[in-house]
């Protein structure tokens, strides 16, 4: 590790100034059900440290509603020299209002935005020549960053900047993005010690995330995948007109990421990879290391990717879940959306997760198709439901700037707010076909949503799974978000 570097350093979760509950930072395309560890930006965090910058912070203003008052007055005593605020699509608005604030008080600080909000809606986010927008993967463009910061060389020329200068923004070249993951240090979660958060998926606490590997090869034409990834493909796809690379980490280095974290005292894991099971091998490789180290744990996966040996050894290891982005039971609109999967695998999923006794959460996206009317989504709820299996989360497709699916949203006059415009997507639609309106998804997607989630079968099977009474108070909160806000 270097030397000590004097630079006062804050990693800021801002409340939520906007007027609009505050946006969720991980997964990033909904507003906070449940507090996240944003393991993205502790992994920034733990970069500059590992480069020997001991002056730094990380204050998060949404972990326990805390208040704006709270905050302004955190705002006017510090004296940070650089505030980083990772920024997702619908924590723009709020972020430049948290960004001119902090030039206000502190006009010679730098805020350093980085993120998919601001890597796409880079140029609606620099009014100010002391706000740096990170494009894409942060931590190798940070490291770069800071660093000419510090020695007081031009800043200006690191690739993956945009920035102001004399009233016109400037974009620098891409930066090359991380390969192998190996070479990360792990997220600083040293800095989060003092909370505790819940996952009600698992039912267990202390909880925290982890990631695998990163981004996701498959072609979904609507797909925003976690807000890291998202921010990774944005810029990829500007600069080389593809999906980027996917990158992983060892079987070594994910072990020695678990056993830190039975160290220091986790019991749950939720992985973020956008999709989790590569091989069988690999998989069953991960699966004993969480069953060496107790956890209970989840994961995101694709039906065609379940095979029996590796539901039984989800099963063996304490898996409590596997979400699986089903979508749609109609195979015209699977084959539409190039989702690369049929009903029939569903079901063959589903059947192999039930027979290992893993828990399974199907993800059904309203509204991916102009195929999907009124009948077809009333088949898909139909078919979840009979299936029983542990969860279904509804959702209304977003045509999210940078996926195939806004290009033809775009095209076809289907967004009714003329262009995009950030939206929650598990209440709300800016997406409106000639056939089936906004507010008509609207309304399928609240009426699945109780239909699901009130009924019998849901309450009792989720009611015998607690252990805990803290655990059930945290899940009934977060029901309570999902369903009325």
């Amino acid at each position: 590790m270097a030397g000590n570097k004097t630079m006062k350093i804050t990693f800021l979760v801002p409340p939520a100034l906007d007027g609009a509950p505050p946006a969720e930072r991980t997964s990033g395309c909904t507003r906070v059900v449940y507090p996240t560890p944003n393991i993205y930006e502790l992994s920034v965090l733990a970069v500059l440290e590992k480069d020997g910058y001991e002056d730094l912070h990380y204050e998060d203003f949404v972990y326990g509603d805390q208040s704006r008052e709270r905050f302004y007055d955190f705002l006017k005593k510090d004296k940070s020299d650089i505030y980083f605020i990772w920024t997702v699509n619908l924590s723009v608005k709020n972020d430049l209002i948290v960004t001119q604030l902090i030039h206000r008080i502190h006009p010679e600080a730098y805020v350093v935005m980085q993120g998919p909000g601001v890597t796409y809606f880079t140029e609606k986010v620099l009014i100010q020549e002391r706000t740096v927008v990170v494009r894409g993967e942060p931590e190798l463009i940070v490291k770069d960053w800071v660093a000419a910061l510090h020695e007081g060389k031009d800043w200006r020329t690191v690739d993956g900047i945009s920035y102001l200068s004399a009233g016109k923004v400037i974009h620098n070249k891409m930066h090359a993005m991380v390969r192998q993951l190996d070479e990360l240090p792990f997220p600083a979660r040293h800095f989060i010690k003092d909370k505790v958060y819940h996952n009600p998926k698992i039912k267990q606490a202390p909880y925290t995330t982890a990631v695998t590997s990163r981004s996701c090869p498959y072609k979904c034409i609507y797909c925003v995948p976690s807000s890291l990834t998202f921010a990774r493909e944005i810029e990829n796809r500007r600069f080389n007109g593809k999906k980027p690379f996917v990158s992983f980490r060892s079987i070594e280095n994910i072990e020695a990421e678990m056993k830190l974290l039975h160290e220091q005292g986790y019991k749950a894991v939720g992985f973020m990879d956008d999709n989790f099971i590569w091989t069988e091998t690999r998989t069953l490789q991960i699966c004993d290391i969480m069953k060496k180290y107790g956890f209970k744990w989840g994961c995101q996966a694709r039906v065609d990717a379940i095979t029996e040996p590796i539901a039984k050894a989800l099963g063996n290891s304490g898996c409590m879940y596997v979400d699986l982005g089903v979508e749609s039971f109609n195979d015209e609109i699977l084959a539409f959306i190039r989702k690369g999967i049929n009903r029939r695998q569903i079901y063959d999923a589903i059947a192999l997760l039930k027979r290992y006794h893993v828990p399974v959460k199907l993800n059904i996206l309203i509204g991916t198709s102009p195929l999907e009317t009124k009948e077809t989504l009333r088949d898909t709820l139909r078919r979840a439901k009979a299936l029983k299996v542990d969860q279904i989360m509804f959702n209304i497709v977003s045509p999210f700037p940078g996926t195939e699916f806004y290009t033809m949203a775009k095209e076809n006059g289907w967004i009714k707010t003329g262009d995009y415009v950030p939206t929650d997507v598990q209440r709300h639609s800016i997406l409106s076909y000639p056939h089936l309106s906004a507010e008509e998804m609207e309304r399928i997607l609240f009426r699945h949503n109780l239909s699901y989630f009130l009924s019998p079968y849901f309450v009792f099977t989720q009611m015998r799974r607690f252990t805990d009474i803290k655990e059930f108070y945290y899940a009934l909160k977060a029901l309570k978000i999902k369903l009325f806000g």
